[in-house]
């Protein structure tokens, strides 16, 4: 998924804001290639295709760099750059419509012309 050139200049950000464990994840460009498809395809994690990986690694490292404040750090660091994104994430579990929104809203359905 990502280019050689791509993963040329996102890996030292990457190596630069990610946790220092005791042990580095294997694979790491195929672990972000996995989480940026799940985010490009508004898809769930068990969908990640399985030549990108086992989809509970990306999420574990998803959540964990979340967690950890990584995702922010590297967009400051892409950003310092100068590189201009062109994507929005939106995750839309936590997004809950009100029950009367099924019924034309809190205040009523809306009247017609």
């Amino acid at each position: 998924m990502l280019s050689d050139a791509q993963w040329g200049e996102l890996e030292p950000l990457i190596e630069a804001c990610r946790p220092k464990a005791k042990t580095p994840p294997q694979e790491l460009r195929r672990t972000i290639s996995a989480i940026l498809w799940r985010h490009q395809n508004g898809a769930k994690w068990r969908a990640i295709p399985t030549e990108l990986g086992p989809w509970w690694q990306a999420a574990q490292i998803f959540i964990r760099w979340a967690r950890a404040g990584v995702w922010e750090r590297l967009l400051d660091r892409v950003q310092e750059r100068g590189v201009a994104l062109g994507m929005v994430f939106l995750d839309g579990s936590n997004v809950q419509a009100h029950h009367k929104a099924a019924k034309g809203g809190i205040c009523g359905p809306a009247r017609r012309s």
